[in-house]
């Protein structure tokens, strides 16, 4: 694989606001989902699938996580998790156990965040059991509402997702953490939050997280609900027994510098977009101007939109090499 595609697969360390500071993972590439959630920062899912198979390589996707680590450790930066956080679904990659197992010899936690599709397979469940950490989506508890919301692979579900979400508490011995993403006028009534927690009780997660979007949504029209909403709904979790925390901040401009600017930022908004505020911070940490940035964009390599009164950058998903 060329230098610059291994590149791809492995971005950061970036701030996360559950991971702190996480090296991110691509094992997946755009967009492979099982899903075609409306509010999905990556935009629309490009092939919808639920088949699990090979993306890249064992050997490549080490080889690129482990220059990261080496790039973050000359510059000082710290790394708290090596998390699967990729341009689609991570448990579509037939690799994903071997992978976990093998980036275990960095001495460093392992994350997988995933949208919950594939765990009422056996083996996703006995592959995601060697993470110490793993996140599942639960944005809806009734069929219409989860449609809507996640628009999801038509051969998928939704009662086999709750059983298995219900059986993987039982083998997984990490932490368990599930998160709900509302977006005003689909899935945040009284009646589907009741729902949702729910089905949380029964899944008992470590930790149920409450988001809502931050960055450009695949959908214009998607829109947080309103503080009280939010409030209501962190009230119903709690009644229901369960560890809730919401996730409704800014996550920080704390992002890592490890190599050339221009490289690090399209790899880091390959699948996390950045806002105006922590691009600045990033090249004042890089030593770098913003004509960096006028570049990439003037390339077509990278884009800026506004979403919800910021300004973020992301990376062009497909552009013409020159």
């Amino acid at each position: 694989m060329r230098e610059e595609d291994l590149e791809k697969l492995s971005f950061g360390p970036v701030p996360s606001r559950r991971l702190g500071r996480s090296l991110g993972i691509n094992n997946i590439p755009a967009k492979v989902c099982s899903y075609a959630c409306i509010y999905c920062q990556l935009g629309k899912t490009l092939h919808n699938q639920i088949e699990r198979t090979s993306f890249y390589s064992v050997e490549d996707l080490i080889s690129s996580v482990q220059k990261r680590i080496e790039a973050s450790k000359m510059k000082n930066e710290a790394i708290d998790y090596l998390a699967f956080v990729p341009d689609g679904e991570p448990t579509l990659d037939i690799n994903l156990g071997k992978e976990i197992e093998i980036l275990r010899k960095f001495g460093i936690k392992t994350a997988v965040i995933s949208n919950a599709s594939l765990i009422w397979q056996k083996e996703v469940r006995q592959e995601l059991c060697k993470a110490d950490w793993v996140s599942l989506k639960i944005d809806a508890a009734t069929e219409a509402v989860w449609h809507k919301i996640n628009r999801a692979n038509k051969n998928l579900k939704l009662e086999a997702i709750k059983q298995g979400m219900i059986d993987f508490r039982s083998e997984f011995q990490g932490f368990y953490a599930t998160e709900t993403m509302l977006v005003e006028g689909v899935n945040d009534t009284k009646e589907e939050l009741n729902a949702i927690a729910s089905l949380l009780q029964k899944i008992r997660p470590t930790k149920s997280y409450i988001s809502i979007p931050t960055r450009p949504p695949a959908e214009e029209w998607v829109k947080s609900p309103k503080e009280d909403v939010l409030m209501m709904a962190y009230q119903i979790f709690r009644e229901h027994g369960l560890d809730t925390e919401l996730l409704i901040g800014y996550e920080g401009n704390s992002f890592a510098f490890t190599q050339d600017p221009k490289s690090d930022i399209l790899s880091i908004t390959a699948v996390h977009p950045m806002r105006k505020e922590a691009v600045e911070a990033f090249l004042q940490k890089a030593d770098s101007k913003w004509n960096v940035i006028d570049e990439l964009i003037r390339e077509g390599k990278l884009l800026e939109l506004k979403y919800d009164n910021h300004v973020y950058y992301a990376r062009k998903l497909f552009y013409d090499k020159k």
